[in-house]
């Protein structure tokens, strides 16, 4: 296994890792939901230049787009469980009614 696929698998083990252990706190969730898909960017704009093909230049802009998409959802989320009970807890979010 090369160095560069074995450095973002140990990244994205250690991201999924830190997901299902901190799950008390939404910022430190939303840090490794991050942390997964700049790894998962990471892997796939690599992919191509150890194959050395060009052609696959679209799946890293797309996990990049879907990981803005994902960051702002929650961030708004946070920010508006924030406003309503002054928690960034995760349980509050089941009460949160926007």
């Amino acid at each position: 296994m090369p160095l560069t696929h074995f450095t973002c698998l140990t990244a994205f083990i250690i991201s999924l890792v830190g997901f299902a252990f901190h799950r008390k706190h939404l910022i430190a969730t939303l840090l490794c939901l991050e942390s997964m898909t700049l790894t998962m960017f990471t892997s796939l704009a690599t992919w191509p230049l150890q194959l050395q093909t060009p052609s696959l230049t679209l799946p890293p802009i797309l996990v990049l787009t879907l990981s803005a998409c994902d960051t702002s959802t929650g961030l708004s989320l946070m920010v508006a469980s924030s406003r309503t009970h002054g928690l960034d807890s995760l349980k509050t979010l089941n009460l949160l009614k926007c």
